[in-house]
């Protein structure tokens, strides 16, 4: 092996995936903060379900700069990651209505209801409705944002646990 070409996961270790992820979802929910807060940008119930793998992973990362068992926390980012690549892809393929999204966050009313039903789902509605896209840049809503920042995240989890896998093989001579 060419030591003077490091890889990509000889390069991204446990330390320094930690620091990354956290950065990324300490930025992501921050920004979700200002759109709400300082842009007037309600969230969605969806919006809102994004958030917590974010916090999570902010902990995760934390804790494990701490260097408490920074190896488990890493592992625990890479499922929250999943997590939030599902969660904000399924919150997008709502928002292009590829399909519904859960009752009572979208708007998806039955013609053949009788009209005191129409007006109890008309009210259960919420105002911020899940399958409209309330912000977007360069074709990608929030949503959309969110599945590929976190596939990064993930990305980068992987990467950091393959790092350490090889520095371990590469100290005790394995090859």
């Amino acid at each position: 092996m060419n030591t003077d070409k490091m890889t990509m996961s000889a390069w991204m270790t446990i330390g320094r995936g930690l620091g990354f992820t956290g950065a990324i979802s300490a930025s992501l929910l921050g920004g979700a903060f200002a759109f709400e807060y300082l842009g007037g940008l309600m969230p969605c119930t969806m919006c809102i379900w994004q958030r917590w793998p974010h916090a999570i992973i902010i902990v995760a990362a934390l804790v494990g700069l701490r260097g408490i068992t920074p190896v488990a926390m890493m592992g625990l980012i890479a499922i929250m990651a999943a997590i939030s690549i599902g969660l904000g892809g399924f919150h997008a393929g709502v928002e292009w209505q590829l399909w519904q999204g859960p009752s009572g966050c979208s708007a998806a009313l039955q013609s053949n209801m009788a009209v005191t039903d129409l007006v109890d789902q008309l009210l259960a509605t919420p105002v911020i409705r899940c399958d409209e896209v309330a912000w977007s840049f360069l074709g990608i809503s929030m949503a959309g944002w969110n599945a590929i920042f976190s596939l990064d995240m993930l990305l980068i989890a992987l990467f950091a646990m393959l790092g350490r896998n090889n520095i371990k093989h590469q100290n005790s001579g394995i090859r």
